[in-house]
């Protein structure tokens, strides 16, 4: 019988090497199957391979070998090794551990070493030589560092043109969210990380968004507000495009009036109800009139409007923030400032000056004056129970941090996660904040500036001055302040809400996309953190010192709420009361500041002095400061030079040589967790043992609000090894300063506009 087998060869050669199997010939190099997880709507624009991203600050032993693509999206780097010297890693699920959104890149320089040139890459620019380096400087002060040795040099000019280009966006429409929405209307079953990407998963639901009538109607209910209504005076945008459809006005004024008004005020921004007091007085905010002959007229009808809307008809104390807070400008050269401070190369150069050199960047010092400001402007309204009004040149900038932090200190709810995003919602996006412009996605610097990262520093320093007040955490500050550097939500995308319905609908008719009776697309909103993070992740949103005042306490079987009765002493955790000077907390010079060798003399005490204009200013902070804290009440800052620190953990979380292993606020966080995790724990026990009512109040054991568990693998004596300072955040190859031969940051920031007009630079030595 014959074979359809062909015959096995019997000449062997020794000259010749072996004949390769199957397998080696189709073995490839591990980083050629790497792909990227991408969302709907993104593409891979170019890629290169055999990529080095530097890891450590001073050898490559630890750098990571993998491909550097861009998307229209982010850029990504994959590797197969893992990262070195990282335990602990807080993930987004949006982005890889290596991705950066395209929207947080700040500047782009590509390096050739042999040329000794540098380079700055704008969005339309060419690039002349093959770059051997890569640095990404990113708006949440990280440097990322990448080099390409082994990589093909066209390829690697491609990828940095590409990132140049699609980083530096010239149109609102190319932002990547629209290609995802539009992605989500042609197909919608699209689904991101499990979830539907229209769904309200993860807490949207309850975050009240301020775009329908009812939600309004909701919030002048919640807050007992007589003599305010809901108008639909800019229903479809007819008289404001810088307003809500829907907003709150006194109830004397009527529709035809507000429309007549309209056109005396900067962007016709009428006044805009912001909140009212139990005792009827209320926070109102608007623009300047334009028009100077008729500011007087209008101005009265507008306070005359303000005050019969108060229950005892008082006056309306107006507040020039123009005049009274640092401008837009002033914030954005601080931060400059305070970058630069942060990020300088070499750390250890700065080490001596440190202090003083963050004295004169006054990014603090405005943190503490819109402080202080809205705490005068609450003591109007608690104490001499006078309605206030917000005057600005536009009404949507100093006047979005002011209202937003006297309603924290005056009103608990907005210290509740759900009612803290609902206040940035009324606040700050329906309101008219241009995060588009402020945010710089367009990097469109004339018009950045930080107000929103400000107010977010300032809700630190009152988190961090009565923590158990607040129900989340500083982490849930960092993680919304990065947000804002997604170009995916809507929430933080827009001027203001026309401009979101206006350009979504021009990209739903480009696109032949059907709305039906939908007035614009529906972009994912930042609230739903389920898009962002894990249920276990977002435990770590949770303060374990905060107590809800709905939550039951246990006794004879039978929930009751907790009562909190005010007692007539001082309590020993509230410190000894500052002294006072024109209604300025003062520093308290009577205690020594810790690690100081010097111990201060106990001062004299001031002699009594008649009281005068700022006397009930002063008196109002002593009665607060002698009572004990009412969590659920009233909040008060201090506003001294002791008490408002710097954000260590935004500012900080990048840099190596700041981190303290096993050390920080980290480890308090910790052992609190830990603790609260065992009362939820004892308490359920004595449920379950008691068989009474209690079944349905309290989570099941796997649904702790912790996310360090007494039960769980992290229950130890010691403190975990990857805790550190910068805890959930690791700086791990997110930040190579020593050893680059790139333009150092402190140079750009210093000299950013001569710096972008040139075309190449010699090398840093």
């Amino acid at each position: 019988m014959f074979s359809l087998k062909p015959p096995r060869p019997t000449f062997k050669s020794y000259l010749l090497p072996p004949p390769q199997t199957d397998d080696k010939i189709n073995s490839e190099p591990k980083i050629k199957k790497l792909e990227p997880v991408l969302l709907p709507g993104e593409i891979v624009v170019n890629e290169v391979n055999f990529v080095r991203k530097c890891i450590a600050t001073d050898t490559s032993q630890y750098d990571l070998w993998g491909k550097l693509i861009c998307t229209n999206f982010k850029i990504s780097f994959l590797t197969d090794d893992p990262m070195p010297l990282q335990k602990f890693h807080f993930r987004n699920l949006l982005l890889g551990e290596h991705d950066v959104p395209l929207t947080c890149v700040e500047q782009i320089v590509t390096v050739n070493d042999h040329k000794r040139k540098q380079k700055v890459l704008g969005p339309n620019q060419k690039l002349k030589f093959n770059p051997t380096e890569l640095i990404i400087y990113c708006k949440d002060f990280r440097i990322i560092r990448f080099r390409f040795d082994e990589s093909g040099p066209e390829s690697a000019r491609k990828v940095c043109l590409a990132i140049a280009h699609y980083s530096q966006p010239t149109d609102l429409q190319l932002l990547f969210a629209f290609e995802y929405v539009g992605k989500k209307y042609h197909n919608s079953a699209n689904k991101v990380n499990g979830v539907p990407t229209g769904g309200s998963g993860g807490g949207s639901q309850k975050t009240p968004l301020f775009e329908t009538y009812s939600d309004w109607d909701r919030e002048v209910k919640r807050t007992g507000a007589a003599g305010w209504r809901v108008c639909s005076v800019n229903e479809g945008y007819m008289v404001s495009t810088c307003l809500p459809e829907y907003f709150v006005v006194p109830s004397s004024l009527a529709d035809q009036d507000l429309k007549t008004f309209s056109h005396s005020f900067v962007g016709r921004r009428m006044p805009l109800w912001c909140w009212s007091h139990a005792n009827g007085s209320a926070l109102v905010r608007m623009a300047l009139v334009k028009d100077e002959l008729r500011q007087r007229r209008v101005d009265q009808r507008v306070c005359n409007a303000v005050t019969k809307s108060h229950p005892q008809r008082s006056d309306v104390y107006k507040s020039d923030l123009d005049k009274t807070l640092p401008s837009i400008q002033e914030v954005q050269a601080a931060f400059v400032k305070l970058k630069q401070l942060c990020v300088n190369e070499p750390f250890e150069e700065t080490e001596e000056k440190w202090l003083s050199s963050l004295e004169s960047a006054r990014w603090l010092e405005y943190v503490r004056m819109f402080l202080k400001h809205s705490a005068e402007l609450v003591y109007t309204l608690e104490s001499r129970r006078v309605s206030v009004v917000l005057q600005e040149e536009e009404g949507r900038d100093l006047s979005c941090v002011v209202a937003s932090l006297v309603q924290v200190m005056l009103d608990p709810y907005f210290r509740t996660i759900p009612g803290f995003q609902s206040l940035i919602q009324k606040e700050w996006v329906m309101a008219g904040y241009q995060f588009l412009d402020r945010c710089n996605h367009l990097k469109r610097s004339e018009k950045e500036s930080p107000l929103f990262l400000l107010f977010l520093d300032a809700t630190w320093q009152l988190l961090q001055q009565h923590p158990a007040a607040f129900e989340f955490s500083e982490t849930y500050l960092a993680v919304l302040g990065d947000s804002t550097r997604i170009a995916l939500f809507g929430t933080f995308l827009f001027n203001s809400p026309h401009q979101r319905a206006k350009q979504s609908t021009e990209f739903a008719i480009s696109k032949n996309i059907q709305l039906g009776d939908e007035k614009g697309l529906k972009f994912p909103s930042v609230w739903d953190w389920s898009l962002q993070f894990t249920a276990k992740d977002r435990t770590l949103f949770h303060n374990p010192l905060y107590v809800g005042r709905s939550l039951p306490r246990v006794q004879n079987g039978l929930a009751k709420p907790f009562k909190r009765t005010k007692r007539n002493c001082s309590s020993t955790l509230r410190g000894v009361p500052a002294s006072f000077k024109n209604g300025i907390l003062r520093d308290q010079e009577a205690l020594p500041r810790r690690n100081s060798l010097v111990l201060k003399a106990k001062p004299d005490p001031p002699p009594p002095r008649a009281e005068g204009p700022d006397g009930g200013l002063e008196r109002f902070f002593r009665e607060w400061l002698s009572r004990p804290a009412d969590l659920h009440g009233l909040l008060l800052p201090h506003v001294s030079g002791v008490h408002v620190r710097l954000w260590k953990l935004c500012y900080f979380r990048w840099v190596p040589e700041a981190q303290i292993s096993r050390g920080g606020s980290s480890t308090a966080f910790h052992k609190l967790s830990l603790l609260a995790d065992e009362v939820d724990a004892l308490s359920r026990t004595l449920r379950q043992r008691r068989a009474g009512p209690l079944q349905a109040c309290y989570a099941e054991p796997d649904q702790s609000r912790m996310y360090f568990r007494a039960s769980g693998p992290h229950d130890a004596a010691g403190t975990p090894e990857f805790l550190s300072s910068s805890f959930p955040f690791s700086p791990v190859g997110n930040l190579c300063r020593r050893s680059i031969s790139g333009t150092p940051l402190s140079k750009f920031l210093s000299g950013a506009k001569i710096w972008l007009s040139t075309e190449t630079l010699a090398s840093e030595d």
